[in-house]
């Protein structure tokens, strides 16, 4: 079974980002990138597929400009046996990238594509989503246990009222969440070795997509208010006080 993790290069998690002057966007010239945390998950569960002999083969795939080469290097250091570069100077929504993906699913005849439930950046949580629908795969979202039994897919997913259990059969589209499994560190070892596994770029071009026409535009990116200090108060009578003078409660 191929699998192919969609990975994501994006600023460190760890990085205070700003808002830019003009309002456009955020500033993140010479900030540290890293590969999103969601993707790392969803690459080390692809890759524990491999070393259990459910997976053949993991391909790490990415959509951007030249540097995403780094954020793959670190996937194939990471584990993963090959890497794609869809290379596009454009930053496309998550629908346009739902769309790359699959044309990717489908050149490399794929039969599970694992991605983080969501990008650290753009929080959009929908590309998954989008990508299941493209293909028309069953998929299962926020998964944070994966069981596979030949062409059948148990999948625990956490929702808002505890846990779910879906069943799914091959090939499908899985976004993972957080407490799926504890992504391993890169060797030195290995980081060397990912400098001799392959790593192909592609053109958007060579893709022959011909509707990413953009549907969404961004108009200000703006800085969250400052949270006002609170207020401490001696008893209950007066914290029932301060409450009906704001009008949370009447």
């Amino acid at each position: 079974m191929k699998v192919i993790v969609a990975v994501k290069r994006v600023v460190d998690y760890k990085v205070k980002v700003r808002v830019k002057v003009d309002e456009s966007g955020m500033d993140i010239a010479n900030a540290k990138m890293s590969l999103n945390p969601f993707d790392e998950i969803a690459l080390e569960e692809a890759i524990r597929m491999r070393e259990a002999g459910i997976a053949t083969e993991v391909i790490a795939v990415s959509i951007g400009v030249a540097a995403c080469q780094d954020t793959l290097l670190n996937a194939l250091a990471l584990g993963a046996d090959r890497a794609l570069l869809v290379s596009t100077a454009s930053e496309w929504e998550p629908l346009n990238i739902a769309k790359i993906l699959q044309a990717i699913v489908r050149r490399e005849a794929a039969e599970l594509v694992l991605l983080g439930k969501q990008s650290i950046d753009g929080d959009h949580n929908q590309t998954g989503q989008m990508l299941a629908a493209l293909l028309d795969w069953p998929q299962a979202t926020f998964a944070s246990k994966i069981e596979i039994q030949a062409k059948q897919l148990q999948v625990t997913r956490e929702i808002d009222g505890g846990l779910e259990t879906l069943g799914l059969n091959l090939p499908a589209v899985i976004s993972v969440d957080l407490r799926l499994n504890e992504p391993r560190y890169a060797s030195l070892p290995n980081i060397m070795k990912a400098k001799l596994k392959p790593l192909a770029i592609i053109e958007l071009a060579e893709l022959g997509l011909t509707d990413l026409t953009p549907h969404l535009q961004t108009l200000k990116v703006t800085t969250p208010p400052a949270r006002q200090a609170g207020v401490k108060v001696a008893d209950v009578a007066e914290l029932l006080e301060k409450l009906l003078a704001i009008g949370v409660i009447q």
